[in-house]
């Protein structure tokens, strides 16, 4: 496990843990729980943003769309958040973990002395080995103060308290090209409109959100130093393969990094997913002088990869020396192998650079052997 990595906040949707008819999926929590004390037992302090207090009220009052009368909002968010407490408590609990509720508004955040109130108990309660379980207080919340959904929320608390990564979890493998038959999109180092268009607001009766407000959590975390990873959680149990880079999904480097520290985050995100053998000029070039890898030093590449995905860059001795963002498919690359960069302008005139690996998203990890993947 990456200990540069000591404090993530786990943010959980309402459509992970609602069952439907004001249910909650108990096995569901207990697979996240389990992935939650193997991350506390690698030394990593958690911090959990959970919804889904307003769907298990509002099956309990039997009401089939989310309500849009405040009153009869508050009173769902009222009856489901004891029930969603008890979960986590009696969950967590099973693992010898305690937890400790804190219910925000957005008015904990815009005035300094309550921001600092909320850091000095989450702060608090960390030390004492306590994982704070963290919702939007729907129950009091009026509209102008309302944060819309727990993305944002989760992204607030995780700049405050500090966390070096914020993992989003919901029903969605991470952020895809389109809606409906999309690639997922494994690394942005950077959110621009583009970035932004692919994403959709959602479609359920319960939530609020969708994979917009999770891009715009996305931006306000990542401006402030964290990182984010948007993936799946129907596997939760697996939360430790995410800092470990080996999870399905889209991880969002942090913003206004220095290209080192950038480098220092694809150095760990997300798993690879080919691989490419260079010649010894190249390798050289790569490690000495920081330089971009072009094609002419490619030697061969392996694994099934699109474009803009993360390969592993091998030595001839089969040493992986880096990590780094391959701008061409294995398809792609497989007929520049070796070309100078006027043929890899010929053949592929779109890329309008010849790079096969820009230096800017290349992360030498000649000095990390041991985190390096079987």
């Amino acid at each position: 496990m990456d200990q540069e990595i000591k404090r993530v906040v786990i943010k959980l949707g309402t459509g992970l843990l609602s069952a439907g008819k004001g249910e909650i999926r108990a096995e569901r929590i207990s697979q996240i729980c389990s992935g939650i004390d193997a991350l506390k037992k690698g030394g990593v302090e958690v911090i959990i943003v959970s919804s889904g207090a307003v769907g298990l009220g509002m099956g309990k009052l039997g009401l089939e769309q989310r309500p849009s009368e405040l009153s009869l909002l508050r009173s769902c968010a009222s009856i489901g958040q004891s029930e969603l407490m008890h979960a986590w408590k009696s969950s967590l609990g099973n693992h010898g973990l305690l937890a400790a509720q804190i219910l925000l508004t957005r008015e904990d955040f815009n005035q300094h002395g309550r921001s600092q109130k909320v850091k000095e108990t989450i702060e608090t309660l960390l030390q004492h080995g306590v994982v704070p379980v963290v919702n939007e207080n729907d129950s009091i919340s009026d509209e102008e103060l309302k944060f819309g959904d727990n993305d944002v929320l989760s992204a607030l608390l995780a700049s405050l308290s500090h966390a070096e990564l914020l993992i989003i979890l919901t029903t969605a493998k991470g952020l895809m090209t389109s809606a409906n038959s999309g690639i997922l999109i494994p690394f942005v180092s950077e959110i621009t409109p583009e970035i932004e268009k692919m994403a959709e607001g959602t479609k359920s009766a319960t939530a609020v959100g969708g994979m917009a407000t999770k891009i715009e959590a996305a931006k306000v975390a990542t401006k402030s130093g964290c990182a984010v990873f948007i993936g799946s959680g129907e596997n939760p149990g697996r939360l430790p393969k995410v800092i470990q880079g080996d999870a399905e999904g889209t991880f969002f480097a942090p913003a206004g990094l220095s290209l080192n520290q950038r480098k220092k985050w694809l150095a760990f995100f997300p798993s690879p997913k080919g691989s490419l053998e260079i010649d010894h000029g190249a390798c050289e070039a790569i490690l000495k002088n920081g330089a971009s890898l072009l094609a002419s030093g490619v030697i061969r590449a392996s694994g099934t990869f699109g474009r803009a995905e993360v390969v592993s860059i091998l030595n001839p001795e089969g040493k992986i020396i880096a990590r780094g963002i391959c701008r061409f498919s294995n398809h792609e690359l497989n007929q520049i192998i070796g070309q100078n960069n006027d043929s890899v302008l010929s053949l592929h005139p779109w890329s309008h650079r010849p790079e096969v690996v820009h230096r800017d998203f290349l992360a030498p990890l000649i000095q990390k052997e041991s985190s390096e993947e079987d």
